[in-house]
């Protein structure tokens, strides 16, 4: 669980889309409360109805606007993308419902439009968990959107530029029998398993592999030099000239290759290398 809740979780930082979620959202609540009425005020007067609409409307766009444009801009350390994870969206999005809960309170306490006792708390605490599920549908889909858009770009380029190189390597191992020498055009991708490396390679139309008692970091070094061939994930090196298939949700990428039953994926800090290389 702890480690799910620490996994890298872009965070949306794109103010104008914000501009637009916050109006839609904070138009949205208006139109919601105005002809569901789940408070209770089919009772009341017209103006009044209007009043504690569009009022509740102004807190949502004021309490998104405060958390979604002015605090990211005043601390853009504290919402960098690369720090952000999943328990800090989590977090980050209670606080949203929080605000935009509290700030409906002083509201209805400031302008004394009705009676607020207990279960006029829980409704209005339902009502703040609208916007604020809305907002975490907006950014899923923006996400999803934003990685399959990529992908498709990515498997495109993926045709274009192959590169191919007949060099010789020699993957050293603590036990000499265990020592493996491949060319490096034929090397799909190389995996960390616990003290060794798991080589694999394509032969002919067969895939092979071979353990290897090494590091994953020794054999970075020893394949620095063919450039197609990039640190993917903390356990795993890949050959970009054999992905057969990139795949984008709203985790990141995965990446495919030819008879291998699973997928090799591509941390959040080496997405823009990927994009390079290819």
């Amino acid at each position: 669980m702890l480690e799910f809740l620490n996994k890298p979780y872009p965070f949306n930082d794109d103010l104008k889309q914000n501009t637009r979620i916050i109006f839609f959202i904070s138009v949205g609540v208006f139109m919601f409360l105005f002809l569901f009425q789940p408070l209770d005020i089919d009772a009341m007067a017209t103006r009044d109805k209007y009043l504690l609409a569009i009022g509740l409307g102004v807190i949502t766009f004021l309490s998104f606007s405060l958390n979604l444009l002015i605090l990211p801009s005043l601390f853009p350390k504290i919402f960098h993308g690369t720090s952000w994870n999943v328990k800090k969206e989590i977090l980050w999005e209670l606080w949203i419902m929080f605000t935009v809960g509290f700030g409906y309170f002083l509201y209805y306490k400031t302008f004394g439009i009705m009676e607020f006792g207990f279960d006029m708390i829980i409704k209005m605490i339902l009502i703040a968990v609208v916007p604020t599920s809305v907002l975490i549908v907006f950014n899923r889909n923006r996400l999803l959107r934003s990685h399959l858009k990529s992908a498709v770009e990515l498997n495109k380029k993926l045709k274009e530029h192959k590169s191919k190189s007949n060099k010789l390597v020699h993957f050293e191992s603590d036990y000499q029998k265990d020592n493996l020498s491949i060319k490096v055009s034929l090397i799909l991708f190389v995996r960390s398993a616990n003290n060794y490396i798991e080589v694999f390679w394509k032969e002919g139309q067969a895939v092979k592999s071979q353990m290897v008692r090494n590091s994953l970091t020794k054999a970075e070094e020893l394949l620095k030099e063919s450039k197609f061939i990039f640190k993917c994930h903390r356990s795993y090196l890949a050959n970009v000239n054999h992905i057969e298939k990139i795949e984008g949700s709203s985790q990141g990428y995965r990446l495919f290759f030819e008879n291998i039953d699973f997928p090799v994926p591509v941390s959040k800090n080496y997405t823009q290398k990927l994009q390079e290389l290819i």
